[in-house]
């Protein structure tokens, strides 16, 4: 298996070629933001976080929400785009920081400095936002909405609450590692994937209309196979980029 895996990702040395997206100028101002840590500079050219938050359609003043906001990377970019009249809310579930006590911390380091920055650590059963949303963006999280930290059927109460955290016509942003065909969500918890298709209609179940999707993360050398964390296939998983629009 590690002989194919490693065969499969000689691929990668010719990445997919960049598809086009016009990156707004407060998005690209944001990127070089003297308060984004230079490691997190680093890892944009793989990320692509201009591109993707332009076709997300982020923008100042928005009022916006990064959902498991993990290390902070994507908080700290939105907190400069959408800038002084907007609002970031980062929240870091309580069920994660009992499982890990540094997303505590991580938490406090992005928020830190930035006014506009609202931190949130509440359970995923009983999160909320203060006001109605435009934008929500949760990245590499929505196959932890499968875990056994979740009850079952959680999943569904979470995509819901997150179409009623929303303005009308609110976007959902939504990347994950893409697993092999799995409706039934078993991979989550071995691979830490989830199944496109199954995660598409999951959302949609909400009341969310799907509005595309960006390629920029697509990687047809990787098998599915591996847990994402595998060091041969960490941070060169075939991803896939779903926006939502709740009417």
């Amino acid at each position: 298996m590690k002989r194919v895996l490693s065969a499969a990702l000689l691929a990668l040395a010719t990445p997919l070629a960049a598809h086009a997206q016009t990156v707004p100028g407060p998005i690209a101002a944001a990127l070089t933001d003297a308060g984004r840590p230079q490691a997190d500079k680093d890892r944009d050219a793989a990320r692509h976080p201009g591109e993707i938050l332009a076709f997300a359609g982020i923008a100042p003043g928005q009022k916006v929400a990064d959902f498991v906001m993990g290390g902070g990377y994507w908080t700290r970019i939105l907190a400069p785009t959408v800038g002084v009249n907007g609002k970031v809310y980062a929240y870091q579930p309580a069920e994660f920081i009992k499982f890990r006590a540094a997303y505590a911390d991580e938490q406090k380091a992005a928020v830190e400095g930035r006014a506009n920055v609202v931190p949130s650590s509440d359970s995923l059963q009983s999160f909320a936002f203060p006001e109605p949303l435009d934008a929500i963006v949760t990245v590499q999280n929505w196959h932890d909405m499968h875990l056994k930290v979740v009850p079952a059927g959680g999943s569904k109460v979470i995509a819901r609450k997150l179409y009623d955290s929303l303005k009308p016509g609110g976007v959902l942003l939504v990347i994950d590692h893409v697993a092999n065909t799995d409706p039934d969500f078993t991979a989550t918890s071995t691979l830490h994937r989830i199944d496109p298709a199954a995660a598409r209609a999951e959302i949609e179940s909400a009341g969310f209309k799907f509005e595309g999707e960006l390629p920029l993360l697509r990687n047809p050398a990787d098998p599915h196979t591996a847990n994402v964390f595998n060091p041969e296939i960490r941070g060169k998983t075939d991803q896939f980029i779903y926006k939502f629009r709740k009417p």
